[in-house]
């Protein structure tokens, strides 16, 4: 087999550390996804100066998102997983939490009588969409997955570009006032290009919002769904502050959160450059 090994590391560029969590097999709840036979095997590596942790291992999952994964992850029940989340009370509901501080943030931010035009990256099941639509925003949902596509139109009923943000065509999206990135940047091996490029797709005085796992999950140990195979990286304050300097933004809020859903998430609003 190719060598296929992601060369990850962290804004400190690997410098020191030491592994953290190592798996020779699927912990409990992660998605059976097709291995194509390849052996388990995975490591997390911590860096010891910004805690940021990354995956290291020899396993192939370039065909991860090439249609298997809204498949293997939903299957048939994608549309009854979506209205199931959108009816949780907003106490229980992380996306609720995620869309009030959004249009939160954005009331403080932008000139009344404004109503910004949102890009979400990765949309997936289109939950977040349906509430910024809801909430009365112009919302376009970008999802790689054909089938997600077409669940973001039909049933989301918002505009759907079905493509990768890497490959698609900057000037066919931009620009938009709020872009966002929920639970998406680790699943890259770059994270810094995704949000560069994110960045320059913001219209002036817009702001770049992201949601990623945060490394405290690690006190609970091993089997937290913060580090399934599909996270190529785990964030701290420092290495999500770091990535998105290195991407050209600018840090203007970041807290750390434990959601309903008991996630351990950080989140971030980020300015472009002028």
């Amino acid at each position: 087999m190719t060598r296929t090994r992601p060369t990850l590391h962290c804004p400190c560029e690997r410098r020191t550390g030491a592994t953290s969590f190592t798996y020779d097999a699927a912990p409990a709840g992660e998605t059976a996804f097709d291995l194509k036979g390849q052996d388990y095997r995975r490591t997390y590596w911590r860096c010891g100066i910004c805690r940021h942790e990354f995956s290291d291992h020899e396993l192939d999952l370039s065909g991860l998102y090439g249609g298997a994964y809204v498949e293997q992850t939903y299957g048939p029940k994608m549309r009854a997983t979506f209205e199931r989340i959108i009816a949780l009370p907003p106490e229980r509901s992380d996306n609720a939490g995620r869309v009030r501080r959004v249009v939160d943030f954005a009331v403080g931010h932008f000139a009344p009588g404004i109503v910004p035009r949102l890009l979400d990256i990765g949309a997936g099941l289109g939950v977040f969409p349906h509430g910024m639509k809801q909430a009365g925003w112009n919302v376009t949902a970008l999802d790689p997955d054909p089938q997600a596509g077409r669940h973001l139109t039909e049933v989301v009923g918002v505009r759907a570009v079905t493509a990768d943000f890497f490959a698609v065509d900057a000037a066919t999206l931009g620009p938009f006032d709020v872009i966002t990135l929920n639970k998406v940047i680790e699943h890259v091996e770059a994270p810094v290009p995704m949000l560069a490029k994110a960045g320059a797709l913001l219209a002036a005085g817009g702001f770049v919002y992201v949601e990623v796992p945060d490394v405290v999950a690690a006190i609970d140990g091993p089997g937290r769904e913060e580090y399934f195979i599909e996270h190529h990286h785990v964030f701290s304050h420092a290495s999500l502050a770091m990535t998105a300097e290195r991407a050209g933004l600018a840090v203007m809020d970041l807290e750390r959160l434990r959601e309903p859903s008991g996630k351990f998430t950080l989140r971030g609003f980020f300015a472009g450059t002028p």
